[in-house]
């Protein structure tokens, strides 16, 4: 059951494997990317970076990050943008450690699927690729982590099914008491 207090985008949000033959306007793309510039980070650090390529603009791109994805993600070729989530493992003002770089990294990555559902796009995120593959990519630094694999496109089905995607139950998610339990 769906709580009915949740914003809709995030109530309607799921990860398709399905995608129309329909290239991905710039002007959407760039302001999913623009919500995730705008994600909350320790010290604004801002550690995340992307590799991303539409297969309508250019081909050998998309190629190269769909090389990096093992054969469990092949559905995710038909979708005609695909990407790689890279995080900063340190920080740039003094090279020490970051170990909230993944964190940040995966709130850039949430902002940029809200905002995606928001323009009538899906985001599906995966961890099936080869992180080797996808840090030999062109112009990825050394150092950085290869987080998560991702594909963008207008899902094929119009919406979750109502029984889909289950949720462990509410209560499970904490530790102790919770500030909303009535005594």
């Amino acid at each position: 059951m769906r709580p009915t207090s949740l914003h809709p985008l995030l109530q309607e949000r799921f990860s398709t494997r399905s995608y129309q033959d329909k290239a991905v306007e710039p002007a959407l793309l760039k302001t999913m990317f623009e919500a995730a510039q705008w994600a909350p980070s320790c010290f604004n650090e801002q550690p995340w970076r992307f590799a991303v390529a539409a297969k309508h603009v250019d081909p050998e791109a998309f190629a190269r990050i769909a090389a990096t994805l093992v054969s469990g993600n092949a559905w995710a070729l038909e979708a005609p943008v695909l990407g790689i989530a890279f995080a900063n493992p340190r920080f740039s003002r003094n090279a020490k450690p970051n170990r909230w770089g993944a964190y940040d990294t995966g709130q850039a990555m949430a902002q940029l699927t809200v905002q995606a559902q928001s323009l009538g796009l899906n985001v599906h995120q995966m961890g099936g690729f080869d992180e080797t593959k996808a840090l030999a990519l062109p112009g990825v630094p050394e150092g950085h982590e290869a987080l998560a694999a991702f594909a963008i496109g207008y899902a094929m089905e119009a919406a979750l099914p109502e029984n889909g995607s289950p949720r462990r139950e509410f209560g499970s998610l904490f530790f102790g008491e919770v500030p909303w339990r009535q005594s």
